[in-house]
Parts: structure tokens; C-alpha cells; sequence
């Protein structure tokens, strides 16, 4: 059930269970399903068989649908943390791999034919990637940093590329290497995001499943300017000095999420349980503007729990 998990301001947020590897969440679910399959007794032989075994859920077409709730800083930079609804769809349908991607999702156009066998050797994943970003566009719990105006809610829409490597460490694990590109469609910010991803995905035991990533963010001097920057109007409502931010690295962090499945079989999908946490650092004028220097922090965390359904 990737990252970096809602809707307030996260660039690695998640949804609930699944920031994206950027790899197919096919893939990392077809590894779970072929160890328990290989740890399952063979059938006694001939028609008398006790018991039949049933198709894998994971086939050309099948989705986990999830809700959580976590808690979030109130705004990118802040240190007031409120509690958000973390939803989650992740999946297959017609051949195309859906995976979250914080409060976005993101397609994969070469997910790889579903299947048992352990892949053998790299894959690319390619598709387009959607991120909604409505950063100080509500529940901003900082009354002087309110007094600055809310923002409007942007649309970032580009593409996914990366390349998975099977069977890295242990047999079944996956890591994968590659990049997002975004712009803002809405004309909110209107500016680049460029982020940079590392993830790794492996089985512990029979039911539970671990996954961590760790990402960079990079964006243009218009996205700054708007989140950042303090306008000599903004200036006299919050008394805040007056700041002018570019663009850069803005953010380093990682996520790890760890999912339990209840009935310790992911051959027949059913309920899970997952657990997130992660830790990022903003860099740059996200960290020194007055949002965050004066009323702020530079780390960011979050964490959450929640539930889902395979099917």
C-alpha cells in the first residue's frame, strides 16, 4: 500500500499506505504474492483433494482502496501540526498501474504482465503524475501567518520515469531510482517541481511488508516567490520582515511505511493495516523565509495510521 501519504502541505506526503516507488505497485504486490504462494502447502493429488486453492487477487485488473488519518504540519514550514484524512487507491486496471502520489496519483504505462514468478532483471515505469498542492489554502493554525492571506490551490501535472531493480537485497525486494517533473496547470504558483526518488520495498515475514523511501525536492523561483516570499503588503499584516525567496532545493526527507495483512495471506487481498512516518528538512528560502524561521520549523514530520481493503 508512497511518500511521502494528505491534503496540507507535504512534498513527500503520502496517501495513507503507498508513496509511489516509482516502480508499478503491480510489481512490489506480485513479489508479495509469489513468496506466500511458494510457502503454501502443494495439494494432495487426485479428486479426493480436501480443499482447492483460489485465484490470486492480483491479476490484470484489482485495486486497494484505504482511509487513515494523520497528523501533518498546518502548513509547509509551520510547527503546528493538525490531524488530516489520508485516503488511498492503488492498483491495476486495463493493464495500467495506479499509485498514489501524496494527494495526486500516478499512472504506469509499462507496469509488466501480472504474474508469480519473480521478475528477473530492471524495468522502466513511465507515465504521467498529478499533485494537488493547496498549501495555505486552509487550517492554518498560525494566527500572524493566516494574517499574510490565504493561497490558492494549485494543479501539478508532468510525468514519472524510473527503473526498478528486482531481487536487490533478498529475494522479492524492489528498489527504484528515478524522477517527477511536475508543473502547476491552475496558475497558482505556475512554476516547476523536479523531485528526485529513491525507494525500496521489501517482505518481513509472511505479513508484513516494509517500504522507504527517501526524495528531493527542486523547484523554480516562481513556486518560491508564491509560497515563500513576504510581500511588503504581507509584511504590514503579520509584521513579519519583508522577504523575497527563489528557487533551489527546497526540501530533503524520507518516509517509511510498514503494512500488516490481517489474515497473513496477500494471495486473497482482504484487510491490512499500516503504520507511516517520516521526517523532512526544508533547505534554502523555504527554510529562511519568515514562515518558517520566525514562525516555523524547518522539520517537518508526520505520522499516521490506517486501514484498507484488496480486492
Amino acid at each position: 500500500m508512497n511518500p511521502r501519504i494528505t491534503f496540507a502541505p507535504l512534498a513527500l506526503a503520502i496517501a495513507l499506505a503507498a508513496s509511489p516507488v516509482l516502480a508499478s505497485e503491480t510489481e512490489a504486490e506480485t513479489a508479495v504474492v509469489a513468496e506466500a504462494e511458494a510457502e503454501q502447502p502443494a495439494p494432495p493429488a487426485g479428486p479426493a483433494a480436501p480443499f482447492a486453492f483460489t485465484r490470486p487477487v492480483f491479476d490484470e485488473t484489482w485495486a486497494t482502496i484505504g482511509l487513515g488519518i494523520g497528523m501533518v504540519p498546518s502548513y509547509a514550514g509551520s510547527d503546528d501540526y493538525i490531524a488530516f484524512p489520508l485516503p488511498l487507491i492503488v492498483g491495476r486496471v486495463g493493464g495500467v498501474g495506479i499509485a498514489p502520489n501524496g494527494p495526486g496519483f500516478v499512472l504506469d504505462l509499462n507496469p509488466g504482465k501480472p504474474g508469480l514468478a519473480p521478475r528477473k532483471g530492471p524495468r522502466v515505469a513511465f507515465g504521467p503524475a498529478f499533485r494537488f498542492r493547496n498549501d495555505r489554502n486552509n487550517r492554518i493554525s498560525d494566527e500572524v501567518v493566516a494574517r499574510a492571506g490565504k493561497l490558492d490551490a494549485a494543479l501539478e501535472v508532468g510525468g514519472n520515469v524510473a527503473v526498478a531493480f528486482p531481487n536487490v537485497v533478498k529475494p522479492f525486494d524492489q528498489l527504484s531510482i528515478g524522477v517527477q517533473v511536475r508543473r502547476d496547470v491552475l496558475g497558482a504558483h505556475g512554476g516547476w517541481v523536479v523531485e528526485p526518488q529513491i525507494g525500496y520495498r521489501a517482505l518481513l515475514g509472511k505479513a508484513f511488508t516494509m517500504q522507504a523511501q527517501a526524495s528531493m525536492e527542486i523547484i523554480s523561483d516562481d513556486f518560491a516567490d508564491y509560497y515563500f516570499t513576504v510581500t511588503p503588503a504581507q509584511s504590514a499584516a503579520t509584521g513579519l520582515a519583508q522577504y523575497r525567496a527563489d528557487g533551489g532545493v527546497n526540501r530533503i526527507g524520507t518516509t517509511a511505511i510498514l503494512s500488516y495483512d490481517l489474515d497473513r495471506n496477500p494471495l486473497n487481498g482482504g484487510w491490512s493495516l499500516t503504520g507511516v512516518g517520516g521526517y523532512s528538512r526544508l533547505l534554502g528560502d523555504g527554510s529562511d523565509t519568515p514562515y518558517t524561521a520566525v514562525r516555523g520549523d524547518a522539520n517537518q514530520f508526520i505520522l499516521g495510521a490506517g486501514v484498507a481493503y484488496t480486492f
